[in-house]
């Protein structure tokens, strides 16, 4: 009896459900091809996440690589003026300072004032020469490239204002020179009246 009322059951449904339009519900089917293919994907996103990555260490390598050049010429730029300007400051001494002693219109007396002032200048030059060598050659102070670009740039700019100093004591010194020499024509004119 139960037989006969599940076919029936059957039947029943079998005829009522319209001709065309049957919808079977069951185990949903999946598309293998759609999930290989997203695994694909993934795998090759993830390789090119990877090289990117590697790009981006070798980018940064890079950019530490062409810093330390930039510190290189920035410090041997500073080390090139600074010598420049010592060998610019020695010359000035040489020459201003033989034609200030020679002068007639010198006394005796000013001749060691003037040349301690040049010589405490040449002095304090070699000085900075000298501590420049020890900054470019030892690993003073175990310093970076910036804080030894710092170190020459200050330097260079006191060598720079020594070529200033020097050429503003030997103005003065012209200046002195002119007028002793203004004077003794004016002495040696009311002489000759």
């Amino acid at each position: 009896m139960r037989k006969k009322t599940r076919t029936l059951i059957v039947l029943t449904l079998f005829f009522l459900l319209p001709k065309g339009h049957c919808v079977a519900q069951g185990m949903p089917v999946y598309d293998n091809t759609n999930f290989v293919s997203l695994v694909k994907q993934l795998v090759e996103s993830a390789k090119q996440t990877a090289e990117m990555l590697k790009m981006v260490d070798q980018l940064k390598e890079v950019k530490e690589k062409l810093e330390k050049v930039n510190n290189a010429v920035r410090q041997y730029q500073a080390v090139r003026d600074i010598t420049s300007d010592n060998q610019r400051l020695v010359e000035l001494v040489r020459n201003d300072l033989r034609e200030i002693l020679n002068s007639p219109y010198i006394h005796p007396e000013e001749v060691g004032i003037i040349s301690r002032d040049f010589d405490a200048i040449i002095e304090n030059s070699l000085n900075q020469l000298e501590f420049m060598a020890q900054v470019l050659s030892s690993d003073f102070l175990n310093m970076s490239d910036s804080e030894r670009l710092a170190i020459l740039e200050e330097h260079r700019d006191k060598s720079r204002e020594m070529v200033a100093d020097i050429r503003i004591k030997r103005k003065r010194y012209a200046l002195i020179i002119s007028f002793r020499e203004l004077q003794d024509r004016i002495n040696t004119r009311e002489t000759n009246y």
